[in-house]
């Protein structure tokens, strides 16, 4: 399992926060400036509303604590495992590898135990690939036990501890009342560890669980981190000594740091969720169960359907809210609605309840073939521990009370089975039925639901349906005629009403072998409806490019500006197309039956992965100068930031564990762990294959004494930075040669592609400038600024454009470096087309030399209209042009 674009892009910007980390002495100087490049400095104005982000909360002194805001069903839990990575990556890895991991609730406790505990999961699949399968995962019971938890045991590998909040939260009065924090036989070894770094908390032993972690100095990881928001959480947190705190949630609060934003419509697009959501009202909580049941058939009978055209298997299910418990009530609705269910002669083993309290789900796959469940009923899924992606259908049997349960709840019918776009349209969507006398509050709480979970009000259609169908009980007979008769009558979702509820009038028959036509005019309603809106989502989700500018502001609480291509410019830029590299097929790739649409055109767009296919990095020179290492090492670790002298002296402790247990290894075995350590440090280098790295790091070392082995693991991070700088330098060669020889060969050719997006929006934006393409442009520093003006001057240019590097919107050059978005489109009244890069005199490298090539081959193989210089501000560059020579040269043009 990898990471879908939008999880990588977390990654992404988790990897460059931490690289703030590095260059600032505090957590908040990071955060600053880390927002500062992204979106322009915080200013709050004077009408109370702000610019930029609002500064770093210090909520744990002098600890990095950050969050990712992740909507529901976007995969936070995986996101987790590779941010693990990155973070331990920044640190000497001598340090122990603790992680202690909060859930809010024992059942999603067990969940999560589970599932990175499973060797089969993809979740610990991907910890094991990250950490040389060196991974253990501990549970509370197993950790105050000493059960493989030693200080030996610390050291080598990574160690995952699951709490729930509950654990650790406690009044630092009542202590006593805690396993955690009491003296501790079984974890004896410790004790000079933690006595030697003075880490106890007051009134504790040192040999308690709660001082042993401390003494780690764990990352932690706060999963549902809105739940985490107290007093009493803050201490929790605290008390854990972290050296590094990760929230995730789909609704952070406002203390939250967070770094990291993902977009719901990216989500769609990797069909992750199933939208959009239908929500249909009822007149009653009958029609709400009729329509349930009718819809589940028909969604399963056109999953079977699928599955025998080779689609994979799905069982779509019911998930039927009972009425939340009410302190003083009959809190037992949900075995009402399963006693109904029964009464309709529906088998029992079809229906599960989930609760708090009773878990008829416990051990039971919910997506195994031969599992025979089809309706759930539960109350709050989330708290209450469980996920499918089969749940279909949310039929609430009861009123919403809390924008935050909603969310929760929708979250279990939003997830994709497969994480696949299925072909029959309604299979895509999620629905939610509801019988509420105060629908339009219920319709508030579930629109919340999806913004807290990071959609928006364009991901849900909603309708009412009035019918008469259904007879009244007596009582509400009675009613109508002593009250006037239409108004909807409250006791409709009172839990008496469940009891009432008059099975004869819904029109289900479970022992039926086929669907019949249906005649159900709310189902025809339902799914006619669905489909349509189905359909106008998807166009919907063409049209819109996901401007992740534009999300990122609105979730800062500012309200984007759009601005527009002025009005004289339109025609003209509405008919360019800029080309772009395509590779052309091979002819056998062709003659198979093409999956995907687009192939059929006899071509791809070009991508570097795409040239590095045939990159054999194993079989490389190895060659690397290791002789100008430093022996004085600058170790990337927080708590030296903190300068905190303790935590550092027993880094240096294990540092010396460390080399002594390589040391006293055979040769073969001392090759193999410091390759193991260099591959977890130099991390994701996609698409270089992990197994390539590692058979390329262990030729570097096979030649290595034990002497210069020590030297290595002593200095890691300056010897990492060599290797890697080595396999990016012979992937760059490999990938030009490549791009050359495909070039010459017609086996990569340019084509119209890019166009010009009617309406931008800017992070930043730049100063007022004649002759801009858009209203206003985005932001440039002083070279740019200046460049652009004097071009604006000259009369033969027609407009210019800021090009934006967001792939969203802006144009790049694909080819053999990582894609190229130069900084200028020009247009000249000639007809043409100029793609300008800017650069300072210090920036004559390496990089700037690729760019230059791959521009001058695009301007050549796109025709005479097209230009591409690159300009240093005085600088004389071989093949590039000054300010001053360049301004000559496009007034000729």
């Amino acid at each position: 399992m990898e990471l879908k674009s939008y999880q990588q892009q977390v990654i992404n910007d988790l990897d460059i926060f931490l690289e703030y980390l590095k260059k600032h002495p505090t957590p908040a100087l990071a955060f600053k400036n880390y927002w500062e490049d992204k979106v322009g400095a915080y200013e709050l104005k004077l009408d109370g509303t702000y610019s930029g982000m609002t500064p770093y909360k210090n909520n744990i002194l002098k600890t990095p604590h950050i969050a990712i805001k992740v909507p529901t069903a976007g995969g936070k839990t995986f996101i987790a495992c590779n941010a693990i990575h990155s973070i331990f990556s920044t640190y000497d890895s001598s340090r122990p590898k603790a992680v202690v991991w909060l859930v809010p609730w024992s059942n999603l406790l067990q969940q999560t135990a589970n599932n990175l505990s499973d060797p089969t999961h993809p979740y610990r699949q991907k910890l094991n690939t990250l950490f040389n399968h060196s991974v253990e995962v501990y549970e509370k019971e197993a950790l105050l036990q000493g059960a493989n938890f030693n200080p030996t045991s610390v050291s080598e590998q990574l160690n995952i501890f699951v709490f729930n909040f509950s654990s650790l939260r406690i009044n630092s009065k009542k202590k006593d009342d805690r396993k955690i924090y009491q003296q501790n036989g079984a974890l004896e070894a410790f004790r000079d560890i933690v006595v030697e770094q003075d880490l106890v908390l007051p009134d504790t032993d040192e040999s308690a669980l709660i001082n042993i972690i401390r003494s780690l100095n764990p990352l932690v990881i706060v999963d549902e981190s809105h739940n985490a928001e107290s007093d009493l959480s803050v201490e929790m947190l605290q008390n854990l000594n972290p050296s590094f705190v990760l929230d995730l949630t789909a609704t952070p609060k406002k203390n939250s740091n967070i770094v990291s934003y993902v977009n719901a419509i990216e989500l769609k697009k990797e069909h992750m969720v199933k939208l959009p959501v239908i929500v249909y009202n009822h007149s009653r909580k009958e029609e709400v169960i009729n329509s349930a049941l009718h819809l589940q058939r028909q969604l399963e009978q056109l999953a079977i359907q699928e599955s025998l055209d080779g689609g994979k298997k799905i069982r779509p299910i019911i998930l039927f809210q009972a009425q939340s418990n009410i302190k003083g009530s009959d809190n037992t609705t949900y075995q009402k609605i399963k006693e109904k269910l029964i009464e309709l002669k529906i088998p029992e083993e079809q229906i599960k309840i989930k609760v708090s309290g009773l878990d008829e789900l416990k051990g039971i796959d919910l997506m195994a073939e031969n599992c025979p469940v089809r309706y759930i009923i539960t109350v709050n899924a989330l708290k209450e521990g469980w996920d499918c992606p089969f749940a279909y259908i949310l039929a609430s049997l009861a009123d919403k009370s809390s924008a935050v349960e909603v969310e929760q709840i929708l979250g279990r019918v939003l997830r994709q089975p497969y994480v696949l776009k299925h072909k029959e349209p309604l299979l895509n969507l999620s629905f939610v039925l509801t019988a509420s006398a105060k629908f339009n509050e219920t319709l508030d709480n579930i629109v919340k639901g999806l913004q807290d979970a990071g959609f928006s009000n364009k991901d849900y259609y909603a309708e009412e349906i009035i019918t008469e169908e259904i007879p009244f009980t007596d009582k509400e007979a009675l009613n109508r005629e002593l009250f006037g008769g239409t108004e909807e009558v409250t006791t409709h979702f009172d839990d008496a009403d469940i009891t009432n509820i008059n099975v004869d009038a819904i029109s289900f028959d479970p022992t039926a072998n086929e669907v019949a036509p249906i005649s159900n005019t709310a189902i025809s309603q339902i799914t006619q409806k669905a489909i349509e809106e189905g359909k106008a989502f998807e166009n919907r989700l063409t049209e819109d490019a996901g401007d992740s500018t534009e999300y990122l502001l609105r979730e800062m609480g500012k309200e984007p500006k759009r601005y527009k291509i002025v009005e004289h410019f339109h025609q003209v830029a509405e008919n360019i197309a800029l080309p772009q590299f395509y590779k052309k097929l091979e002819e056998n790739i062709l003659n198979q039956e093409l999956v995907f649409e687009e192939l059929s055109q006899g071509e791809v767009f070009l991508n570097r992965d795409q040239l590095l296919s045939t990159f054999k990095l194993s079989t490389k020179n190895t060659e690397i100068d290791f002789n100008s290492v430093s022996a004085e090492v600058v170790k990337v670790d927080y708590d030296e930031k903190r300068k905190d002298a303790v935590i550092s002296k027993f880094s240096v402790q294990a540092k010396k564990i460390l080399v002594d247990t390589i040391v006293a290894k055979p040769k073969e075995k001392q090759i193999k762990d410091i390759t193991s350590i260099m591959v977890s440090k130099i991390g994701n280098m996609t698409p270089i294959a992990e197994q390539e790295i590692k058979k390329y790091i262990e030729r570097i070392f096979s030649d290595f004494s034990t002497e210069e082995i020590i030297d290595a693991v002593n200095n890691e991070y300056n010897y990492i930075y060599k290797i890697k700088a080595k396999i990016l330098e012979l992937a760059n060669q490999h990938a030009k040669e490549e791009f050359k020889k495909l070039l010459d060969t017609n086996k990569i050719i340019v084509k119209p592609s890019f166009k010009f997006k009617d309406s931008l929006v800017h992070t930043k934006e730049g100063a007022m400038i004649n002759k801009s393409l858009y209203e206003r442009e985005g932001i440039m520093n002083n070279f740019e600024q200046s460049l652009i003006m004097d071009v604006a001057s000259l009369d033969n240019v027609l407009f210019w454009h800021r090009n934006s590097d967001n792939k969203d919107k802006g144009f790049y050059l694909n080819g053999f470096s990582n894609n190229h978005y130069p900084d200028f489109i020009l247009y000249t009244e000639k007809g043409n087309i100029v793609l300008v890069e800017t650069k300072g005199d210090f920036l004559d490298n390496d990089d700037s030399k690729a760019k230059n090539i791959l521009g001058k081959k695009w301007a050549e193989k796109s025709g005479d209209n097209y230009k591409y210089f690159m300009v240093f501000e005085s600088k004389n560059v071989d093949g590039c042009y000054t300010a001053k020579s360049f301004l000559d040269i496009i007034s000729a043009l």
